[in-house]
């Protein structure tokens, strides 16, 4: 019984939640900012999936000093409104990527190879009256399988991201 009780209160907090959200945009496109891991910048795309709903991809490169590598993200968010303009989000994904070291002076390893991660994700955004989105979240990434440097690894990526909606 305590369950039911449960179950219902929680798909009543749900309804009053998505009822009460901003309608966001179909197609939104930009830059998402941070670093973790050396991945400094990302192309990111959001199309709407609902009212509420949407897919984020993100493509991610670093050229570094000792390493060469990329990563792909998708995440599956809800968004809700906070006040006006103001949204919140959450969500759950995974990606992939490689990573391609150079040779490393006084170093024996030359791990390069592909990696996969598990990621969730939550952030606050600003939808401005203009096509304008800018947002800033936090994306725990932890690696599933692969290269050993992104394998059993729980990397924190704080971003700022700004994107333009069409």
């Amino acid at each position: 019984m305590k369950i039911l009780k449960t179950l219902t209160l929680f798909a009543c907090f749900i309804s009053l939640s998505t009822v009460f959200g901003q309608e966001i945009s179909e197609h939104a496109i930009g830059l998402r900012l941070g670093d973790s891991d050396g991945f400094g910048a990302e192309v990111s795309y959001q199309k709407s999936i609902s009212r509420y709903n949407r897919l984020e991809i993100d493509l991610g490169w670093r050229d570094h000093r000792y390493f060469d590598a990329f990563k792909l993200a998708g995440v599956y968010q809800w968004v809700h409104e906070l006040d006006g303009n103001f949204n919140w989000y959450y969500g759950v994904g995974g990606g992939l990527g490689n990573v391609d070291f150079d040779a490393v002076p006084n170093s024996t390893s030359d791990d390069d190879g592909l990696f996969i991660f598990g990621a969730g994700n939550i952030g606050i955004e600003y939808n401005f009256d203009i096509p304008l989105l800018l947002s800033l979240d936090f994306r725990p990434e932890l690696g599933l399988v692969g290269y050993d440097g992104f394998s059993d690894n729980f990397d924190f990526d704080i971003a700022l991201g700004i994107r333009y909606q069409f």
